[in-house]
């Protein structure tokens, strides 16, 4: 998907293999496009996962804070805060549960998107991709995004086992 700052962007959907680089689209978001064409967006569907030619690097919250690093180079799209309209919802979610709004990547930066989400062909297969799509799974997301990065794995490992409640409690109590 392309973040509501880009739907007056020329964009294109992403296929398996693209090479893209992190863009300023001066439209107040940062986005992938193809290197070749740096005016088209490129969208990413939510659960593509995509690997990045060196670590990520991200300015939270683009207030010129110092760059951070993040120690891994491979992440899954996902799109998150669906239900908060006007704010940015593309983001990354790297392997130890912690998410990354795109929009905070550094520009340049280079990903190959290594594999498409499949779609889901029973209600069961469904079902299973909409794991942690609770109102409170989306509430604990936000919580871990604003708060406390050391909560992070623990509460992710409870949205995932399904346990969205409980994983809130935990979160609130730690934050």
């Amino acid at each position: 998907m392309c973040d509501y700052s880009l739907h007056h962007v020329k964009s294109r959907p992403a296929k398996v293999g693209d090479k893209l680089t992190t863009i300023n689209f001066n439209t107040g978001t940062r986005g992938f496009a193809a290197p070749e064409d740096s005016t088209t967006a490129v969208c990413i569907l939510p659960g593509t996962e995509l690997a990045f030619s060196e670590e990520v690097k991200c300015v939270p919250f683009r207030l010129g804070w110092k760059a951070k690093t993040i120690n891994f180079s491979t992440a899954i799209f996902r799109q998150i805060n669906k239900d908060m309209p006007r704010v940015h919802h593309d983001a990354l979610e790297f392997p130890d549960g912690m998410c990354v709004l795109l929009t905070d990547l550094l520009e340049g930066q280079e990903a190959t998107v290594l594999q498409l989400p499949a779609q889901p062909k029973t209600p069961a297969e469904e079902a299973a991709q909409r794991r942690g799509s609770s109102p409170e799974a989306r509430r604990l997301r936000r919580l871990i995004f604003v708060g406390s990065r050391d909560c992070t794995k623990r509460a992710s490992a409870l949205i995932g086992s399904e346990q969205p409640r409980r994983a809130a409690s935990y979160v609130e109590r730690i934050l």
